[in-house]
């Protein structure tokens, strides 16, 4: 089919040229003398978009899913007793880690469509007077339901018992495109991944630790070999890493964080805000739902679209790919065939956005669902014409 491809799934998101173009180069020594004056700065800026100023980074060759473990091996003892919550496929996925690793995991299950139960962990918090919990998990962004939860609502509530179990946030899909400050919310574990926010392909776990996680890390006692933050901090304190790293995604990340933190972090936060409320009004003009059940649970880097009861959700992305050349995301797990999702985070624009709608509109008119041609597609327009884009910070400034 001739044109682009078009890609609106939540990850791996679109690779800005400047990224693919910093990756297509000659590959080097990773032993070679000058190789931590590629690998040094990397680490600065990576803090930078974490907001991390008193802690460090570490870099995996793996997904986020490796960091995750990182994070868990390198803090925790086995049998360690942790507060975890799920209401979405990869919240549920981390619960099964936790537990597959041999800790003793109080999991409160809620409705997908919604997030971390806040409340729920405020009242065991208190009534833990003990300090059983050695760390508390929150998925920032549950990518399955398109949902935000409150972060600094779980730091609150640690902060209001006195508490001070660990504070573990999955950022797989918020750092670098939602609000998200380390320091500020005081999280000792964020989990990332190259191919979100950070607008690269999937190959690094990305995993930023606060100083109370390093410290925590003493007396962790997992046995861990890849993930160890021992032979990280080592190697990587001179530059190198204890082995191979995927030195072509560490150039993108050089220059994936040079973009985000010359737009400014507050802009590019805006910038997704802006146009994910562009895919919300589109929803309603199409008098459809989504997976979250309330706007304060409203993702600003994807949206999970109900489909109508008599509607296969699989079949609008199925005709999107086919006939419109665009990728959409599937459902996942229990919403499988009853939601489909569109990603609007990373390297994307006004446009962008209104080709995913107009595609998605075109497919869905196609598998008979009774919408009006352009009523998406409409609103988002005026959304955008009629609200003023974040400023850009500009290179000659």
């Amino acid at each position: 089919m001739p044109g682009y491809k078009h890609l609106f799934i939540p990850g791996p998101t679109n690779i800005p040229e400047e990224v693919r173009m910093a990756m297509n180069v000659a590959m080097q020594d990773m032993r070679a003398p000058d190789f931590p004056n590629l690998t040094k700065p990397i680490f600065e800026k990576v803090q930078k978009v974490f907001r991390n100023t008193t802690g460090r980074v570490f870099l995996y060759p793996s997904s986020g899913t490796g960091a995750w473990e990182a994070a868990i091996q390198n803090t925790l003892s086995p049998g360690d007793k942790v507060l975890m919550s799920r209401f979405g496929q990869f919240s549920n996925l981390w619960v099964d880690m936790a537990q597959r690793l041999g800790l003793d995991v109080d999991v409160i299950d809620c409705a997908w469509g919604e997030g971390v139960p806040v409340e729920a962990y405020a009242e065991k918090l208190k009534a833990d007077k003990t300090h059983d919990y050695k760390a508390v998990f929150a998925t920032h962004n549950e990518t399955a339901t398109g949902v935000t939860s409150d972060i600094a609502g779980v730091r609150r509530a640690l902060d209001d018992a006195n508490h001070p179990a660990l504070l573990m946030v999955d950022g797989v899909s918020s750092v670098g495109s939602i609000p998200f400050d380390q320091d500020a919310l005081g999280v000792d574990c964020c989990v990332s991944g190259s191919q979100k926010g950070f607008m690269l392909p999937a190959g690094l776990g990305i995993l930023s630790v606060s100083k109370w996680a390093l410290e925590a890390h003493k007396t962790s006692e997992y046995g861990r070999c890849f993930f160890s933050f021992e032979d990280m901090i080592k190697t990587n304190d001179a530059g190198y890493f204890p082995y191979t790293p995927a030195t072509q995604l560490l150039r993108g990340l050089d220059v994936a964080c040079d973009m985000i933190l010359d737009e400014g972090l507050e802009a590019v936060w805006a910038r997704h805000h802006r146009l994910a409320e562009g895919v919300r009004r589109a929803v309603d003009a199409w008098g459809l739902k989504l997976c979250a059940k309330e706007p304060k649970w409203h993702s600003d880097t994807v949206s999970a679209i109900v489909v109508p009861e008599d509607k296969d959700a699989r079949d609008v992305i199925s005709t999107a790919y086919t006939k419109y050349n665009t990728s959409l995301g599937t459902g996942l797990d229990r919403v499988m065939g009853k939601v489909f999702r569109i990603g609007h985070l990373g390297w994307l624009n006004e446009g962008m956005v209104c080709t995913a709608l107009s595609s998605a509109e075109m497919a869905m008119i196609d598998c008979g669902f009774d919408i009006t041609a352009g009523s998406g597609v409409g609103v988002a327009i005026r959304h955008f014409t009629e609200t003023p884009a974040p400023a850009l910070k500009l290179a000659a400034e």
